[in-house]
């Protein structure tokens, strides 16, 4: 799927609206809108990457994104109050459930998250 026709590069862009919890230079994190639990965010690189099948082993920019994704998943946690614990998940492709091609990280707590 192209940038132009990708639902999260839209929002990105501030095409299409969103309840953007937090937001700096690489990353997005808003709310989903059919969510799954209590909470349930979405953290989104600004760059379009469809999904880890994509990443590229010798691009440091996407080793970037990677580390810095998984270090900033813990302080939004944190923000929302997640303090108990909190579940990521992140699909890969059609047999994985993804269904939208933009990398994305679920952000799920606040709750029992032993029914999901």
């Amino acid at each position: 799927m192209s940038q132009s026709n990708c639902l999260f590069c839209k929002i990105t862009n501030k095409e299409i609206p969103a309840e953007i919890i937090y937001e700096d230079d690489n990353f997005l994190c808003f709310k989903d809108i059919n969510p799954k639990a209590n909470v349930h965010l979405l953290v989104i690189p600004k760059q379009h990457i469809e999904n880890l099948n994509d990443l590229n082993p010798n691009d440091k920019k996407h080793h970037e994104i990677m580390s810095n994704a998984l270090m900033l998943l813990p302080k939004i946690a944190k923000e929302q109050g997640l303090d108990d614990g909190f579940r990521t998940v992140l699909n890969t492709g059609p047999g994985g459930g993804q269904e939208v091609y933009h990398i994305h990280f679920h952000l799920l707590g606040g709750g029992n998250l032993h029914k999901l």
